[in-house]
């Protein structure tokens, strides 16, 4: 994380409407989070204005969202928050910004799912909406997505980290789960729009099911499977097979495989900013811990003991593991 030179305060943002959108520069203002990339601050009731302030690459995700989110947004089930305005950088403040319309909820990694069979159809309905054919010209993937193969190294490097603390159990069932995925036939039909981010603190919740999701800058085009490992993350214990019996189409056994190393590896990474967090050290989200071991426990529950063959590949054994 690299934390911005200038200091986001109210009077800055206030200032900034004021220079670009003075129609929105008189509602009230307040700070609503500070997250990865960007920092939110509440704009009236409806709006929310998002500013660059840990990472460099924060602007090139803002104008992505901005060129891409609202025609998509429209056929999806739930809120997402749909960019109104694009702040140009200035000499106030040299970097791009944006107001989105607001999303109303928690984010899942302070309030959890709890209605599980709600939670996975409404999961399913927005993913299966979301997951369309991508147009030629779709942005790709970060360092996400693709082949697992090209990830071997810091999927290495992430289950090194977390063993050497004392947070990984059973490490050889976890590198199990990977190796499994990893070996898994690739996805070779067009390339679906993806979340590409779909961790709990961007997804929200209200009375014990999703309302919402957030943080559309890593929208990409690729492999389903990186989108579908969220059910091992964001779902209670054995919601995940009313999850895959409601997405359509129904994914295939490597479709399965794959998306059980992505949730592998989006887990090692939520355990170790988790650990940050608790230690109080500089990115950490002590929020992210729990729902990240929680899945990790699931994952590894899909290995076979011995004397068995792989791992669980179809979903009769993942709605008997999950």
């Amino acid at each position: 994380m690299t934390h911005t030179e200038i200091e986001i305060t109210a009077e800055l943002v206030r200032d900034l409407l004021r220079d670009q959108h003075p129609d929105l520069a008189d509602r009230p203002l307040r700070l609503g989070a500070r997250g990865w990339d960007n920092q939110l601050w509440r704009l009236g009731d409806d709006l929310a204005v998002r500013l660059p302030w840990a990472t460099q690459s924060a602007d090139a995700l803002l104008r992505k969202e901005h060129a891409w989110l609202p025609a998509l947004a429209l056929d999806l089930p739930l809120p997402v928050p749909v960019p109104q305005r694009l702040g140009e950088p200035s000499e106030r403040f040299p970097r791009t910004w944006l107001v989105t319309t607001w999303v109303p909820g928690e984010p899942a990694d302070r309030a959890p799912a709890t209605r599980g069979a709600e939670a996975a159809d409404t999961l399913a309905a927005f993913l299966t909406a979301l997951h369309r054919p991508a147009p030629t010209g779709a942005p790709a993937g970060r360092d996400r997505g693709g082949p697992l193969v090209d990830h071997a190294e810091g999927f290495a490097r992430l289950l090194a980290s977390g063993t050497e603390l004392g947070l990984i159990p059973d490490p050889d069932s976890v590198r199990a789960v990977w190796e499994d995925a990893a070996s898994a036939p690739d996805w070779e039909s067009p390339a679906l729009w993806l979340h590409g981010d779909l961790h709990p603190a961007n997804v929200l919740t209200t009375d014990g099911t999703f309302c919402g999701v957030i943080d559309f800058g890593d929208l990409f085009a690729g492999d389903p499977a990186f989108d579908l490992a969220a059910p091992w993350i964001l779902l209670p214990d054995g919601a995940a097979d009313r999850f895959y019996g409601a997405y359509q189409p129904t994914p295939d056994a490597a479709t399965l495989r794959r998306a059980r190393g992505w949730a592998a590896w989006r887990a090692l990474s939520g355990i170790l900013i988790g650990e940050a967090g608790v230690r109080g050290r500089p990115g950490g989200k002590a929020t992210w811990g729990p729902p990240a071991h929680a899945a990790l426990r699931r994952l590894v529950a899909t290995v076979r003991r011995p004397g068995e063959q792989g791992l669980a590949a179809d979903v009769t054994d993942v709605r008997r593991l999950a």
